[in-house]
């Protein structure tokens, strides 16, 4: 018999909101996270504008040691650290740096490229005679990692701690791999989620693929503009996301509260074939990877009450849009409500699906829709598929079972997870 596994724990570091309170309250209202960075201007940047959380020093001294903080400069650790144990507080869980190693408890918390502001500090000006003087905080920063080792010590977990990598998918990824580890009764409670470092050297690359948008940067929060007709790239952020899953049955014995249920998913690949490749999507694989999530989750499509979307302001979705027309054979007025979070906080890369799942998932937990911004002028291709009443630009509270989750990386990469409300 498979394990329910249940949701008791969130945390976050988002662009508009760090720490669960400050973040509910800006999903809410539609509060954007997305600013001007004159840092990017001087650097001759197209696109000046993203989304970084604010963190201050007297913020991080309450998640890491002086001694941790020593030489420290990896922002995506930074925000995975802060994620994962407001997480785990969340859950009632306390932190012990003497507490028993705990053989129940796992990680799978993803990422993408880490430390790379921690790694150009350690070489800059170095030439290889001078190799040896790179310090000895650079590899805990930088390697793949970091993250889950400084998590897993800070809490003492003795169960799979690891990193997964998948681009824009990492998050729902370490999710599902969180999901199965509790369903199969390898443990009892996994942390997941996901991190992204900010700045140049992490944004540089997109900037220079010009999918970023360079329109906005007199006007920051117009500048994320999922699912319009005039959006014209997407905006990078970055952050973390954390999720505390649990197996019910642990859940219930401790009297937990429990935020949603995971019904199932699944993660799969287009292979770079028939029309996919790094940067673009397989259509197919995509349809395929939502089906295949349905069925895993023993749920119909008509069941979906609402899609948090992939969606990140690019000439891909409206693509996006038909797949899941055609994947969940409903269209027109029929189609399940959808929004995108990038709205709000941009596309914060690795960090992407994990925060995007913490909205997902308070959204079930507390029967509403986040607003959709900046898509007052919806894309003419996405008109032709969904009725525009399906896609709210204004908070809507109203009654709410089942979401899907969807991210699509760079890879072409897919994930796609069912949450339920919870009921016994």
């Amino acid at each position: 018999m498979k394990n329910r596994v249940v949701i008791t724990g969130l945390g976050v570091v988002a662009p508009n909101g760090v720490g669960l309170k400050n973040f509910r309250e800006a999903i809410k209202k539609g509060t954007s996270g997305i600013a001007f960075h004159q840092q990017l201007k001087d650097l001759n940047f197209s696109c000046c504008i993203g989304g970084i959380p604010s963190i201050s020093e007297e913020k991080k001294r309450n998640y890491l040691t002086e001694l941790q903080l020593r030489g420290f400069n990896s922002s995506g650790i930074l925000y995975g650290c802060i994620a994962g144990i407001d997480a785990w507080k969340d859950a009632g869980f306390s932190v012990d740096e003497n507490s028993p190693l705990d053989y129940h408890s796992g990680i799978v918390f993803g990422t993408g490229t880490s430390g790379i502001e921690k790694f150009k500090e350690a070489i800059y000006k170095l030439d290889n005679k001078q190799v040896k003087r790179l310090g000895s905080t650079v590899v805990v920063q930088t390697m793949a990692s970091g993250v889950s080792a400084y998590l897993g010590g800070i809490l003492g977990f003795g169960n799979q701690v690891t990193t997964n990598s998948s681009a824009c998918t990492t998050g729902t990824e370490a999710l599902l791999l969180g999901f199965e580890r509790i369903k199969t009764g390898k443990a009892k409670r996994m942390l997941v989620g996901s991190c992204s470092d900010d700045g140049p050297y992490i944004w540089g690359g997109f900037d220079a693929m010009r999918v970023m948008t360079y329109k906005h940067n007199e006007s920051p929060e117009k500048g994320s503009r999922p699912m319009s007709k005039t959006a014209s790239g997407f905006v990078p952020g970055s952050g973390a996301g954390a999720l505390i899953l649990e197996s019910l049955e642990s859940a219930l014995e401790r009297k937990a509260t429990i935020y949603a249920e995971v019904l199932g998913g699944n993660i799969n690949s287009g292979g770079q074939r028939n029309g996919g490749t790094m940067t673009a999507p397989n259509a197919e694989a995509v349809q395929k990877c939502i089906v295949d999530a349905l069925a895993d989750a023993q749920i119909y499509p008509h069941e979906i009450d609402a899609i948090n979307g992939h969606l990140t302001a690019t000439s891909k979705d409206s693509l996006e849009i038909e797949n899941w027309t055609k994947a969940l054979q409903r269209s027109g007025h029929n189609f399940p409500f959808i929004n995108s979070l990038k709205s709000m906080v941009g596309h914060c890369l690795a960090a992407a699906g994990s925060i995007e799942n913490v909205a997902t998932v308070l959204q079930l937990k507390e029967q509403f829709l986040f607003p959709n911004l900046n898509c007052e002028d919806l894309h003419p291709a996405i008109q032709n598929l969904i009725s525009l009443d399906k896609i709210p630009t204004e908070k809507m509270n109203m009654k709410l079972n089942i979401i899907a989750k969807a991210s699509f990386g760079f890879g072409d990469v897919n994930g796609c997870i069912l949450f339920k409300k919870f009921d016994s």
